[in-house]
């Protein structure tokens, strides 16, 4: 190969990492960066239990048993949802209420104790929570 073929090639990929860039640059930018960690109603139903237990653990509050989650009335594969009931330590009643957007990449969360708001409209619970999503 000679140094201008080399030349050549060495500029095509330089172009080629800077479009990929440009685009990885803005799927985050319309996105903002935030993806569903999970894919199916199933497997966020199967989530929550652990999710909302490493989330009330972080804030102080032991659970009697593991909660128990099922599909909202309405949900569909576009729009995720999900309550989890269960008790604290104490008798207090918990719910958990999760929800997810397909389209937009959106989660929320909103757990309750004992009718009281703990966790309210969070993009995240539990542990893999990344700076300010958590509530």
């Amino acid at each position: 190969m000679t140094r201008k073929k080399a030349a050549l090639l060495g500029a095509g990929m330089a172009a080629l990492l800077v479009v990929g860039g440009v685009a990885a640059a803005a799927i985050v930018l319309l996105t903002g960066g935030k993806e569903l960690p999970y894919k199916t109603q199933a497997q966020m139903r199967d989530a929550m239990p652990a999710m909302a237990a490493a989330e009330l653990e972080r804030r102080g509050v032991t659970l009697a048993g593991p909660l128990t989650c099922d599909g909202v009335p309405g949900w569909t594969e576009q729009r995720l949802r999900v309550s989890c009931t269960g008790t604290t330590a104490d008798k207090k009643p918990v719910e958990v209420l999760g929800s997810g957007q397909m389209e937009t990449q959106d989660s929320f969360y909103t757990i309750l104790v004992d009718g009281r708001p703990l966790v309210e409209n969070a993009a995240c619970i539990g542990n893999g929570c990344r700076e300010g999503e958590s509530g």
